[in-house]
């Protein structure tokens, strides 16, 4: 699933380029931000003047798309990224998926009888 990552910075990033995304929640509207922005190619690292708190999440992407707007005092960048591997934002469905999976071996086990219990006695043979 593509990201859009929008700046109030040029942040003028080649399309193609690699880049770590390193997020953070914000604690008032729960939404992540991002806290620095490194380009894995070039090597150049944005960041953020103000950090929010909170702990701090990291994600690699493939930059898709890259629009740098000047208009005004404050330009505007806007990033499309394409996660590389487990995103961040993907990391609730896999651990979703993960828990099902385990519920699923749990019933399956239950249903099979589980190694707790002793094997069955097989009935003695007359022949």
């Amino acid at each position: 699933m593509d990201r859009l990552l929008v700046f109030s910075a040029q942040v003028a990033i080649a399309v193609g380029h690699r880049v770590e995304v390193t997020e953070s929640v914000d604690p008032l509207t729960t939404e992540p931000v991002v806290v620095s922005l490194l380009d894995l190619d070039t090597g150049i690292r944005y960041r953020r003047g103000e950090l929010p708190g909170g702990g701090a999440s990291r994600w690699i992407g493939r930059v898709l798309e890259c629009t740098v707007t000047i208009d005004g005092p404050s330009p505007r960048t806007a990033l499309l990224v394409d996660p590389i591997g487990p995103a961040v934002t993907e990391a609730r469905v896999a651990l979703r998926d993960a828990d099902a999976a385990a519920e699923a071996a749990k019933a399956e086990a239950d249903r099979w009888g589980g190694s707790d219990r002793p094997p069955r006695e097989e009935a003695p043979r007359f022949w």
